[in-house]
């Protein structure tokens, strides 16, 4: 008993300390999880046509030149190519802006749908930075990063708590199925359980992803979990790459090379990307994706050497190490899409659950501090259970 009880405090203290913070994360996770489909959905008619079907794609120099004549207040920082015929070139320019470009005329195409992505990138700033820009993204990050962490323990600790004392048929049924009639905290006390007990597991995997994702210290643990070294914590990349004015020759030479090499080691290939710009010293990579993105095991690293365009390496999922495999999973364990369109499903419910968790649990604290301050006795976890039974 006396473990339970401590367990009790420790898991309200910290709903309480980071429920609001928490709030916001799991709404915003309900309204991310099906950006990708809503998106590709709301830009279903931005396709690329060539008049004459045989017709090959231009260059990518000619393709990026376009772009930046239209965009010429920033610099591309990332180049798109998908196998799809009628798929058009996306150039992206830092975060906020990517551009499509039709790669049989080169003539650019627009943004795409500028406020369905705009919708889900304050989203996506809310979720991650607490919408906080510039410098401030840093705290915001920080902020999260400990509200996540709180999660993990509310979350574990919540089984001790939800399960029922007596394991019976009864009080299983009581506190994992919603009862009609009850009113008031009886009410938010059932519902409280009865959506930790369905979303434990996958709030577990959500928030247990976002913690490693967001502490190194959580993310090397993965590796040494599986028995890998962790890696050294790499240069930003912006430090190791060439500044100044994009080499267009090169970037053509380059990307030739790739599509032939590509076209060799994964017929099947949906797209490849490629960082801009281009690295001075070291192998320029590209990365090469044969599902749909959120498939590590579909996805590899084609490395060229700069200057020959000759392939290095060619970096697959089966080499890396066991702990680099599961760290790599992790991103889309957590937005559920490495279970596909049902993983996804899955992720939207229990952050869906989550917002109820945390709204019934600062309910039930908020009633018990109020009887506090008015002096009457708060209700015990007894008899909360034997109203929601009642």
């Amino acid at each position: 008993m006396a473990l339970r009880r401590t367990f009790f405090w420790l898991h309200l203290t910290a709903g309480v300390l980071a429920g609001l913070v928490i709030l916001v994360m799991s709404a915003t996770g309900v309204l991310l999880a099906f950006e990708k489909q809503i998106i590709a959905f709301a830009e279903r008619d931005l396709r690329a046509t060539a008049a004459d079907p045989a017709r090959a794609p231009l260059p990518l120099s000619q393709l990026v030149a376009a772009a930046s004549a239209a965009a010429p207040d920033a610099k591309p920082s990332n180049i798109l190519v998908r196998s799809d015929r009628h798929a058009p070139v996306a150039i992206a320019f830092g975060r906020e802006r990517t551009l499509f470009v039709n790669p049989y005329t080169g003539a650019v195409l627009g943004e795409g749908a500028t406020r369905v992505r705009g919708f889900f990138a304050a989203n996506t700033s809310l979720h991650r930075f607490l919408a906080m820009k510039g410098e401030a993204r840093d705290r915001g990050k920080a902020i999260t990063g400990a509200a996540n962490l709180t999660f993990l323990f509310i979350v574990l600790s919540g089984l001790v708590l939800w399960i029922p004392r007596r394991f019976t048929r009864t009080a299983f049924r009581n506190a994992a199925l919603f009862r009609r009639g009850l009113r008031g905290r009886a009410r938010d006390f059932n519902w409280h359980h009865v959506l930790g007990i369905w979303a434990f597991l996958p709030l577990v995997a959500i928030v247990f992803s976002a913690t490693v994702i967001s502490y190194p210290w959580a993310s090397r643990l993965v590796y040494r979990a599986f028995g890998s070294t962790p890696p050294k914590q790499q240069e930003p990349a912006g430090n190791a790459r060439g500044g100044g004015k994009l080499d267009l020759a090169a970037l053509d030479r380059l990307s030739d090379a790739a599509r032939a090499e590509a076209a060799r080691v994964a017929p099947e290939w949906k797209s490849i990307s490629l960082r801009l710009p281009l690295a001075s010293k070291g192998p320029v990579t590209f990365a090469l994706d044969e599902g749909n993105g959120t498939r590590p095991d579909k996805r590899s690293q084609l490395l060229l050497d700069p200057r020959s365009a000759q392939v290095v390496e060619h970096k697959t999922y089966a080499q890396q190490q066991a702990g680099q495999q599961a760290r790599s999973w992790l991103r889309w364990i957590h937005t559920g899409e490495a279970g596909g369109t049902a993983g996804q499903l899955v992720a939207m419910l229990a952050s869906g659950a989550a917002v109820v968790l945390v709204w019934t649990g600062l309910a039930l604290a908020l009633r018990r501090f109020a009887r506090f301050f008015r002096g009457a006795p708060a209700p015990s976890q007894q008899l909360l259970e034997e109203e929601s039974n009642a």
